[in-house]
C-alpha cells in the first residue's frame, strides 16, 4: 500500500471517529436540554454543523485553487433556509429545481448570480423571473431553449444560459437516480441521431449560449460512469468552440452526484478522489479554459445529519422482537420504500443518549406510520431495545427529515444545528420548529 493512501484511509478514519464522537455528545446534549423529551419532543433531527464545514472545506480544497469554481448545493438534498445560509456563508452556490427551492435560495441570502436553476419542467413565469434576476438557467430540452428565445427577444438578460445534455453512458445500481441512461427524461440525448448537430445549430445560433450542463447521477453510479459522461460534454464543448472558431462556450457545469457510503462514519469517496478520476477522463476540463460548476447535494450534507426517535412500545411477534418508533416512514421515506436501495444504519442508546450495551438481538425497528411495511430496519442485530430508549439514525442529512412525507398527518420534527466547541460543550441553533399537531388533536385524545 502507498504511503499516500496509507494517510488517507488514516485520516479517513480519525474523522469518522470525530464524527461519531461529535454526534454521541449532541445527542446527550439534547436530552439534556430537553430538545428530546419521551413525553413533548418524540423525534428530533440535529445538523452538525462542525461537520458541514469541515465537508465544504474538503470540497474546495479538491479543486485547483487556478480554476473557476462554484461550489452550488443541490438544494433539494436540504432546503431549510437556515442550512442554505450556513452553506453560503461557507461559500457556496445554490442549485434550485423549483421555484419554490429559487424562492428559499433567495431568502437564505445567496447573490442570483450564484444561484444555478435546473428543472426539465420550467414554465414560462419561473423562467421569466430567473432571467430577470440573472440568475444561471439550463434549457433542458430544444422546446426550452425556443421559449427562452421568446423571452429574451422582449427583454435582455444578464443570465449564464446553457443547454443540459445527456451523454447517454448509461445506469448505476440505482435506475431512480441514472439520469444520463439512453433514455432519462433529462436533458438533450447526445447520441440520438441527429441530435449533435441540431444542438451544435443551436450553440451557432445563440451566441448567448455559454456553457454545456450535464449530471450523470448519483447514488448508486460509479465514478468512472459519472466522470465518463462529464468528459462527454465537455467534448462536445470542445467541438462547439473548434467548428464556431470562437471560444463561445466559457463554462461547464458538471453537475454533483459524488456516491454516500451510508455503511459507516467513514466518508468515502471523498471529493478528492472524485477530482483525480475526473482527471484521468477529462484534462480538458483542468485546462483553465472554462469556469466549473458543481451540484453536490446529498455528499454535502447526509453523513452530517442525524435523527433520533423514542421508542414506545415493544413486542415479540412470531418470534421476532419489534420497537415501535416515532421514525419511520414520514421521515425515511425512501428507506421504508426501497429497503434494499437506501439501507440505513441504526444505533441504540439508552434514555440519557449513552450507548446501549448488551448482547446483539435480531429485531425489527418499526415506525409509527399505519401501515404494515413501515420499517427502518429489519431482522437487524444490535443490543436489545427497550421502552424509552432511543434509536439514532445517522446518514440522514440529505433529503430524509427535510423533505418529510405527511402520512398519516404526522407533525414534522423539529430541526436543530449543533456546534460543538474545543472543551466539547455543545450550542444548538434552531433550524426548523416542530410542526404543531392537528389543532383537534388535544381535544381528541382527551376524549
Amino acid at each position: 500500500m502507498s504511503v499516500s493512501r496509507q494517510t488517507t484511509q488514516a485520516r479517513q478514519a480519525t474523522q469518522a471517529e470525530d464524527k461519531a464522537g461529535r454526534r454521541e455528545r449532541i445527542l446527550r446534549a439534547a436530552v439534556r436540554q430537553g430538545l428530546l423529551d419521551p413525553e413533548s419532543a418524540l423525534l428530533a433531527a440535529f445538523v452538525d454543523l462542525d461537520g458541514v464545514d469541515e465537508t465544504v472545506a474538503s470540497l474546495r480544497a479538491a479543486f485547483p485553487a487556478s480554476l473557476q469554481v462554484l461550489h452550488a448545493f443541490a438544494a433539494k438534498a436540504n432546503c431549510l433556509v437556515p442550512v442554505l445560509e450556513e452553506l453560503r456563508r461557507g461559500g457556496m452556490g445554490c442549485e434550485v429545481a423549483s421555484a419554490g427551492e429559487l424562492a428559499q435560495a433567495l431568502e437564505a441570502g445567496f447573490d442570483p448570480a450564484d444561484i444555478v436553476f435546473d428543472s426539465p419542467a420550467k414554465t414560462r413565469a419561473e423562467l421569466v423571473r430567473a432571467l430577470s434576476l440573472g440568475v444561471t438557467v439550463n434549457a433542458d430540452s430544444f422546446e426550452e431553449l425556443e421559449r427562452i428565445d421568446d423571452i429574451l427577444a422582449a427583454r435582455p438578460s444578464g443570465s449564464r444560459i446553457g443547454v443540459r445534455v445527456n451523454p447517454q453512458v448509461g445506469g448505476g445500481t440505482i435506475s431512480a437516480m441514472s439520469t444520463a441512461t439512453a433514455t432519462s427524461k433529462f436533458g438533450v440525448p447526445l447520441e440520438d441521431e441527429g441530435n449533435r448537430e441540431r444542438l451544435f445549430q443551436a450553440y451557432r445560433d445563440r451566441p448567448w449560449l455559454t456553457w454545456v450542463h450535464t449530471h450523470v447521477g448519483s447514488q448508486g453510479c460509479p465514478l468512472d460512469l459519472i466522470a465518463g459522461g462529464i468528459a462527454k460534454a465537455v467534448a462536445f464543448a470542445e467541438e462547439i468552440n473548434t467548428r464556431l472558431g470562437r471560444r463561445q462556450v466559457t463554462g461547464i457545469d458538471i453537475g454533483g452526484g459524488l456516491p454516500v457510503n451510508f455503511a459507516d462514519d467513514e466518508t468515502t469517496p471523498g471529493f478528492d478522489t472524485y477530482v483525480d478520476r475526473l482527471r484521468e477522463h477529462t484534462p480538458a476540463l483542468f485546462s483553465g479554459d472554462y469556469e466549473i460548476v458543481t451540484e453536490f447535494g446529498r455528499s454535502v450534507l447526509a453523513k452530517n445529519g442525524f435523527m433520533a426517535a423514542y421508542v414506545e412500545y415493544t413486542k415479540t411477534v412470531g418470534g421476532r422482537p419489534i420497537a415501535i418508533t416515532h421514525a419511520g416512514a414520514q421521515v425515511a421515506t425512501r428507506t421504508v420504500f426501497a429497503p434494499d436501495a437506501w439501507p440505513l444504519r441504526i444505533e441504540a442508546y439508552d434514555p440519557g443518549g449513552n450507548a446501549k450495551a448488551g448482547p446483539p438481538v435480531a429485531q425489527d425497528i418499526a415506525g409509527p406510520c399505519c401501515f404494515a411495511g413501515d420499517l427502518l430496519a429489519r431482522d437487524r442485530t444490535l443490543p436489545r431495545l427497550d421502552t424509552g430508549d432511543l434509536v439514532v439514525v445517522p446518514d440522514t442529512g440529505a433529503y430524509y427529515f427535510s423533505t418529510p412525507f405527511h402520512y398519516n398527518s404526522l407533525p414534522e420534527p423539529a430541526v436543530h444545528g449543533a456546534r460543538v466547541d474545543a472543551d466539547g460543550k455543545v450550542t444548538f441553533r434552531p433550524l426548523r420548529p416542530a410542526q404543531a399537531a392537528h389543532p383537534l388533536a388535544p381535544a381528541l385524545a382527551a376524549r
